[in-house]
């Protein structure tokens, strides 16, 4: 899907491309790659880098083009292993021609579009158009890792009363969308800060920059802190799992011991030798009697030592 952007004064949907304009692509068929590369003689490997979701980011030049490739979040609707994720998000400018590609369909996408709407106010020149999509994907960082940590929080409460395996491989699949999300974070402050060398930077873009850079640390730093938490969540859990383990086999080991008993008396009291009550009447009782003494004095010694 394609969309023209008129950015000089307001961001207004436009029937066609003019000079100057933003073209929005998301999710491209094949005829709408074909006819980037037809029209405008965008290098077809750009296209083919930006559909790559491992892609990292970074920033290409070839033939007067210039790629930037910005990794931004992303969640899955349907379930998988890794709910929160980061994608790729292409940017390709030559003169008049500023164009962005994603091959999925984001929130942030969508809300950047509303907002700068609601803004009233278009984009300087495409360099304000690439800091402000910088500004707005660190700000989505820090909307996802809001609800992780809200997820944290519900499995940790659901552990609490009780233990079960549900629990601990949603907190392990949050560890791993943490996983992506600081190695993309740290990916976009690297590429940022070779950015600002390579491009026309105004006064203007000098000061979004910096709050780029601003909200681009934070996010760094509280996903390391949600993930030292998740870690800590883990060992500990598994510190628990471990323990109860240990105290059940410690348990059924004294139940073993105090059963084994009654069972090594019978078993000498019936064998078939000479022991001096084979024909006294109240031998069997005696053979009871002894067992549940012997058993009883085990069981009192377990419990003083608790481990029972």
């Amino acid at each position: 899907m394609k969309t023209f952007w008129n950015i000089d004064k307001n961001l207004t949907a436009i029937k066609e491309w003019q000079p100057n304009c933003w073209i929005q692509v998301t999710c491209p068929t094949d005829e709408d790659q074909q006819e980037l590369e037809q029209r405008f003689n965008i290098p077809d490997y750009f296209l083919s880098d930006i559909s790559d979701t491992d892609e990292r980011a970074r920033y290409e030049y070839d033939d007067g083009w210039m790629l930037i490739i910005l990794r931004i979040p992303y969640v899955k609707e349907v379930r998988s292993r890794t709910p929160y994720t980061t994608v790729p998000l292409g940017i390709i400018h030559k003169r008049d021609v500023t164009i962005t590609v994603c091959y999925y369909e984001t929130n942030m996408m969508i809300d950047f579009v509303s907002y700068q709407q609601k803004r009233g106010q278009g984009f300087t020149d495409y360099v304000d158009l690439i800091f402000r999509l910088f500004l707005s994907s660190a700000v989505w960082y820090l909307k996802r890792l809001k609800q992780i940590s809200l997820l944290i929080e519900k499995a940790k409460h659901n552990l609490d009363h009780g233990v079960n395996n549900e629990s601990l491989i949603g907190l392990s699949r949050l560890q791993d969308s943490l996983t992506y999300f600081i190695t993309s974070i740290r990916g976009n402050e690297t590429l940022l800060s070779k950015l600002k060398f390579k491009l026309q930077v105004d006064e203007l873009d000098a000061d979004l920059i910096e709050d780029v850079n601003i909200e681009m640390s934070q996010a760094r730093e509280t996903t390391n802190i949600y993930s030292d938490i998740l870690e800590s969540t883990m060992d500990t859990y598994s510190s628990i799992i471990n323990n109860n383990m240990n105290t059940t086999m410690r348990t059924l080991t004294s139940i073993s011991i105090v059963m084994m008993l009654p069972t090594l008396i019978s078993s000498l009291f019936g064998m078939n030798l000479i022991n001096g009550m084979e024909n006294y009447p109240y031998g069997f009782i005696i053979a009871i009697i002894i067992s549940i003494l012997v058993s009883g004095f085990t069981w009192w010694i377990l419990r003083f030592k608790r481990l029972l």
